[in-house]
């Protein structure tokens, strides 16, 4: 018993002075195109939201500026696309309750909606070419060894990473 408090105590030691003295690389951002939008995931393994991949590229100035001008393009996208949606549904919703509805307003909200869609483009073109010039400034690996203690029900794990 006394050599596991030991041990133990040992590992510990050695993870918090590694952890403190070690300087890591920046970490990878990737980008998903799914049916919404984009999803961002850092690593691979966690999904971010757009504000943390602007926090997290904002250590590049240039690749910041750019994940900035696709973030106005997407905020422009969106009210766009907003107001389509509204303006395509006020004809409906008056044709069904059995009004007379002004069909401009979804002629109108057809223009809108067509319109929101090079700024999406843009959108699109503008992250990706900001993570990519992120993540091509990156520094791969680390500056020392990782180590980390896994537990797993009654089962414990060592893993070191380089």
């Amino acid at each position: 018993m006394k050599n596991i408090g030991i041990l133990s105590f040992w590992l510990g030691s050695s993870m918090l002075i590694c952890a403190s003295f070690c300087t890591y690389g920046q970490q990878k951002i990737t980008a998903y195109k799914v049916f919404g939008g984009v999803v961002y995931e850092l690593d691979d393994s966690v999904t971010i939201s757009p504000r943390q991949v602007s926090m997290l590229v904002k250590k590049n100035t240039e690749a910041y500026r750019e994940f900035k001008l696709a973030r106005s393009k997407n905020t422009i996208a969106g009210v766009l696309g907003f107001t389509s949606g509204v303006l395509t549904a006020i004809p409906l919703i008056t044709s069904v309750s059995g009004g007379e509805p002004e069909w401009w307003y979804a002629a109108a909200g057809g223009g809108l909606a067509a319109l929101s869609v090079p700024f999406l483009w843009s959108y699109r073109a503008h992250a990706n070419g900001a993570l990519e010039k992120y993540n091509s400034g990156r520094q791969s690996g680390s500056a020392c060894v990782r180590p980390a203690v896994f537990f797993n029900g009654t089962q414990a794990g060592f893993l070191i990473r380089f």
